[in-house]
């Protein structure tokens, strides 16, 4: 068991470094990741990576690293990520304080019901994705232009 764990580590590890020596600029590398995690913050299971390497192709980013930074969302964060996202929508657009009776409810209501969770969730996830995207892009800049520092020194 300790040493699964123990090759389980040298493997990401190894992983890690690799990903951090891809080709590019600091900014190249930081902006792909960041928009793998804004587009991860967005509930569109199954698409979520090819969302994040367009628009790491607009913005001119990294697009292994968009690949990976969708990775934020997962089998683990689903529930915690998407529960932030409709609460933070509910902020600002407004609460509903009452579930209707799903007996008396008509395929309108339905439709209106499932128009505004999903507005919710979508302003939430905009919100979150903008802020974790700015905080990834910023932490991964730092980290990569010191590290390019350090090895112009070396």
């Amino acid at each position: 068991m300790f040493r699964d764990a123990k090759l389980f580590i040298h493997r990401w590890r190894k992983f890690l470094e690799w990903l951090w020596q891809q080709n590019g600029t600091p900014g190249q590398l930081a902006r792909g990741l960041a928009s793998g995690v804004f587009s991860g913050c967005f509930p569109f299971f199954g698409v979520q990576t090819l969302i994040g390497i367009a628009l790491a192709r607009i913005i001119k980013g990294n697009v292994l690293l968009a690949a990976v930074g969708t990775w934020i969302s997962n089998p683990i964060t689903y529930v915690p990520i998407y529960w932030l996202n409709y609460k933070l929508g509910c902020c600002f657009l407004g609460h509903r304080e009452t579930i209707p009776n799903l007996e008396l409810i008509t395929l309108d209501g339905f439709i209106r019901e499932g128009w505004l969770f999903t507005s919710r969730i979508l302003i939430g996830s905009t919100f979150t994705g903008s802020i974790a995207a700015l905080l990834t892009f910023l932490f991964a800049y730092l980290i990569l232009k010191r590290k390019a520092r350090f090895r112009r020194r070396n």
